[in-house]
């Protein structure tokens, strides 16, 4: 489980730029095909967060849907997947999101 190495650098990062505050609330973004399982991160959380800043605080995250765009006609298509076939019939698509892990906020008090 990748995932557990993924939050504690997620833990780390916002603790050290919370410095001494408490950390309340993180929010993160979480693409779909990112290959990163976001019940997986919030599982590991509180376990990475425990003797932290960041102990007690709220996870919130808001998974990203999969964008391609079609290097051929330019039409922008949701993608499941990181391949596909656009409806012109072309399959060379750019993956324009959805591969994304951002902190995106943190609140302290």
């Amino acid at each position: 489980m990748h995932e557990l190495g993924i939050t504690e650098n997620i833990v780390a990062i916002v603790s050290e730029r919370a410095g001494e505050q408490k950390v309340c609330r993180v929010k993160l973004e979480i693409g779909k095909l990112s290959a990163i399982v976001p019940d997986a991160v919030r599982f590991c959380f509180d376990i990475c967060a425990k003797d932290t800043v960041l102990e007690g605080a709220v996870l919130e995250i808001d998974e990203i849907d999969g964008l391609g765009k079609c290097n051929s006609c330019g039409k922008e298509m949701l993608l499941s997947l990181l391949a596909g076939t656009c409806e012109c019939g072309c399959r060379d698509l750019k993956c324009i999101a959805g591969q994304e892990l951002l902190i995106k906020e943190m609140e302290v008090v």
